[in-house]
């Protein structure tokens, strides 16, 4: 039996996670699509991909392609999700989603019109300690929630030197660390707790760069969903040192805490960690390795394979039955409904401003 074909559009990220999750998840890569043609063939040679294509409707029109992959700076995502749904081909674009909730809003219609499925590059949701640790506030092991604290130090940018895509800092393109990291943790809130309902921002520079010039490298905001919980999200990608994070939640009768890949709850029966379940157990992860280029591949692989497989059971038709669920393009525009609401209140010096729910008839 022929294995589906599917096309990468992106040779950073696309070539370095997009392209092995989909071999892993039973596709076969058809073609790499990027904007630099001596670029994008020497990473398709690499790879062996049969063809590097610039012409993204030549590659939509390839034989055998029944998926795409987007891996592009922001500011080009809705374009190309929309081109690629009206070819009847089903997506998953990355994040951060779009460049707003009226992007975001196209880009849903544009998936339900062509009858494809749509998912978001939200691979984390199958990181086993966040899906262990979302199980067990769904399964009530904390009680009702009622706070949450998510805090994030990334020695990502600390410098000015620290080697990252141009769009990364350019706000034109959709740069900033709210939608590269933020979004991850929105979807995360999302997932596990309910929709927003309001928030209050601020978003800053805390390395030595141009604020006025630049996209943010660091963002706080306190939160409140629409089932009362309320929270605060501060991240900064311009940590020195080694990174640390926590994110934990508060329930009538307990606390649970990410920390170290584990998940700990804390009750009147005193402090535990929760194992792993076996349906969430991911793919061996690749080793860890010194190039600066694959610095995080051993933690996205899994993950990212896990959103190729979901991917491919639509391309068949089939039901997706696995334990987690991924982000669909109706995730990826609240995403972008919570974000659009973190800047209009960081606009305005962190008055509170309600998010927008635009959901599609």
């Amino acid at each position: 039996m022929s294995r589906p074909g599917a096309i990468v559009v992106g040779s950073g990220f696309g070539a370095r996670v997009h392209v092995p999750a989909l071999r892993a998840a039973g596709f076969d890569v058809l073609a790499l699509v990027g904007r630099d043609e001596a670029k994008t063939a020497r990473r398709a040679e690499r790879l062996g991909i049969p063809q590097s294509i610039t012409d993204f409707e030549a590659a939509l029109a390839l034989d055998g392609v029944t998926a795409v992959t987007i891996a592009t700076p922001p500011d080009t995502h809705a374009e190309l999700a929309v081109r690629a749904a009206r070819a009847g081909k089903h997506v998953v674009c990355e994040k951060p989603f779009s460049m707003g909730a009226g992007e975001a809003h196209a880009m849903v219609e544009a998936v339900a019109k062509a009858g494809v499925v749509g998912y978001v590059g939200n691979e984390f949701r199958w990181a086993p300690d966040r899906a262990t640790a979302g199980r067990a506030i769904a399964d009530g092991v904390i009680g009702e929630p009622r706070f949450m604290s998510i805090v994030q130090w990334v020695p990502l940018v600390p410098s000015v030197d620290s080697k990252v895509p141009p769009w990364w800092f350019d706000p034109a393109s959709g740069g900033g660390w709210l939608g590269a990291s933020g979004s991850h943790m929105i979807d995360l809130v999302r997932s596990w707790l309910g929709e927003y309902a309001s928030v209050r921002a601020s978003t800053t520079m805390t390395s030595d760069r141009d604020a006025s010039e630049l996209a943010e490298d660091s963002f706080a905001v306190q939160f409140t969903l629409a089932n009362g919980v309320q929270g605060v999200h501060q991240e900064t990608a311009a940590s020195w040192g080694s990174g640390a994070g926590m994110t934990r939640v508060g329930g009538t009768r307990g606390t649970l805490w990410l920390e170290g890949g584990e998940v700990f709850v804390a009750d009147a029966d005193g402090t535990r960690t929760l194992p792993v379940p076996d349906d969430l157990v991911l793919p061996a992860p690749p080793e860890v390795s010194d190039d600066p280029r694959h610095k995080f591949t051993h933690l996205e692989l899994g993950p990212y394979t896990r959103l190729c497989e979901a991917l491919l059971a639509a391309v068949n038709g089939e039901e997706w039955t696995g334990a987690v669920k991924p982000a669909t393009f109706a995730d990826g525009l609240a995403a972008m409904e919570v974000i659009d609401a973190i800047r209009a209140s960081a606009g305005e010096h962190g008055e509170m401003v309600h998010v927008a729910h635009r959901r599609p008839l």
